[in-house]
């Protein structure tokens, strides 16, 4: 079995309702419900916008710290979901799932293989 990492880009500047939120919440937690009784479903997380972000960079053998998101797009990491799949097949159904129920695009990396690490 191989870990993968189904990214949300989420778009900060598209215009959402309250109403729109909660129904894609909902509708992406009983994706997440399925993952679970599947067993494929690792972990998943939610996170805060990207103005609640701040990047560490390593500088001269010294660190910097600046507010904001790693790159200037209007797409972010918006969450994720961590699922175990016996192949990327496997892991693409479940990135279709995800697609529909976040209404943004997925990434699907695998992790890399810790024995190759």
């Amino acid at each position: 079995m191989t870990k993968y990492l189904l990214a949300v880009q989420y778009d900060e500047s598209a215009p959402e309702t309250d109403e729109e939120r909660r129904e894609q919440m909902a509708r992406t937690a009983r994706v997440t419900a399925e993952m679970q009784a599947a067993v494929p479903w690792v972990f998943v997380g939610g996170l805060r916008p990207s103005h609640a972000t701040t990047v560490v960079r390593p500088a001269g053998g010294t660190t910097t710290m600046t507010d904001g998101p790693f790159a200037e797009t209007k797409e972010q990491l918006g969450g994720f979901w961590v699922i175990e799949c016996d192949d990327l097949d496997q892991a693409l159904a479940w990135a279709q799932k995800c697609v529909l129920a976040c209404g943004s695009p997925i990434e699907v990396r695998p992790f890399e293989d810790a024995q190759r690490a």
